[in-house]
């Protein structure tokens, strides 16, 4: 084994960090899903070479992709996870207690099989109110019945079983699939990778042609590509930076103290996007 992994992406240059042992490699019918133990950032799982988490780091992705979400939406019940294999996004939402079901809709089984061996404090798969469904995401939000009050999009990059993830069809769906205050979320990549832009076009084109109202957000994220990552919120009725929205997520102080990225301070800051982030998405 290499001493160290490294991830490309754009020509050689990348990402490095140092490996100490394998922890899990096993090849499903749709993608290579590994796990290391790194020198640094705790156990590391990649699929098909690409971060996906790291022990240290896992928690700013999963807060912001979740909880910006679920305090815009007034009283979220009913949530819907398409990816989120991992678990992390599914243990945030259930932190929220107006949540009664959550059902994480994971194409992958392998995925959810490797963080359960080596990231047993991301998820929270026993909760009573988790769902786990090994299924095609964008066939099952197509067929949704009872609409989802938020609907979040953990999904990787825009290749092979995530490539549906990123077009407005499957937008269109999860539109369909929500009530009528529902809200969603996804991740979109990175502003700083050039590759990603035309993925990003698409969805944030979609989203304001679908939704009312929709926004791209910010984190930082040490070991995803170029450490800036975007994310997307889109809502039916609520505007993520309304004073109801933040007088939620102010209010709620004991699930605040349980988190390490977000708080209703980062919420507000996370929309305000550099020049450079906007010209690329309005261009």
């Amino acid at each position: 084994m290499p001493l160290q992994y490294k991830e490309f992406y754009n020509e050689r240059t990348g990402l490095t960090v140092g490996l100490k042992k394998l922890l899990f490699s096993k090849q499903s019918e749709y993608q290579l899903v590994e796990v290391y133990e790194t020198d640094t950032w705790g156990n590391l799982m990649t699929i098909d070479g690409m971060v996906m988490l790291s022990e240290r780091d896992e928690f700013v992705y999963h807060e912001m992709i979740s909880h910006v979400a679920m305090f815009t939406h007034p009283e979220p019940k009913k949530v819907l996870i398409i990816g989120g294999g991992d678990g992390g996004t599914a243990r945030e939402v259930m932190k929220h207690p107006s949540v009664e079901q959550v059902d994480m809709v994971e194409i992958d089984e392998t995925v959810v099989e490797a963080s359960k061996l080596h990231f047993p404090g991301v998820g929270d798969f026993d909760n009573p109110k988790l769902n786990v469904l090994y299924e095609d995401g964008i066939a099952f939000v197509k067929n949704v019945n009872e609409p989802y009050d938020v609907i979040i999009i953990d999904g990787s990059d825009p290749v092979g079983p995530a490539e549906g993830l990123f077009k407005k069809e499957f937008f269109q769906f999860c539109f369909d699939a929500l009530s009528d205050d529902g809200v969603l979320t996804a991740q979109t990549e990175s502003p700083w990778v050039e590759s990603y832009y035309p993925s990003m076009k698409k969805v944030f084109g979609a989203l304001d042609e679908l939704f009312p109202i929709s926004k791209m957000y910010l984190s930082y994220i040490p070991l995803y590509p170029a450490g800036m990552w975007s994310m997307a919120c889109a809502s039916k009725k609520m505007s993520p930076l309304s004073d109801d929205v933040l007088k939620r997520a102010s209010s709620n102080t004991e699930l605040l103290k349980s988190l390490n990225y977000y708080n209703p301070e980062v919420h507000r800051g996370a929309f305000a996007l550099p020049n450079f982030v906007k010209r690329m998405i309005e261009g």
